[in-house]
């Protein structure tokens, strides 16, 4: 089972390159201090380096 990542939105995309803005849409996020959680994989990895100053990810163990 893979493992899942819990990630929020700690802070706004406005001012940033629209493929930042893409990116933060694309996560699943809708408004600010909105929290995800998704399973573990390299594409989502990719996904959290592009978005690293506008996000808080922590690692869920289960």
């Amino acid at each position: 089972m893979p493992a899942k990542i819990k990630i929020t939105y700690k802070k706004s995309a406005i001012g940033y390159a629209q493929s930042q803005k893409d990116t933060i849409r694309n996560l699943g996020f809708k408004k600010l201090s909105q929290v995800v959680v998704r399973d573990d994989s390299p594409i989502l990895r990719g996904m959290i380096h592009k978005v690293k100053h506008l996000v808080f990810v922590e690692l869920i163990e289960e």
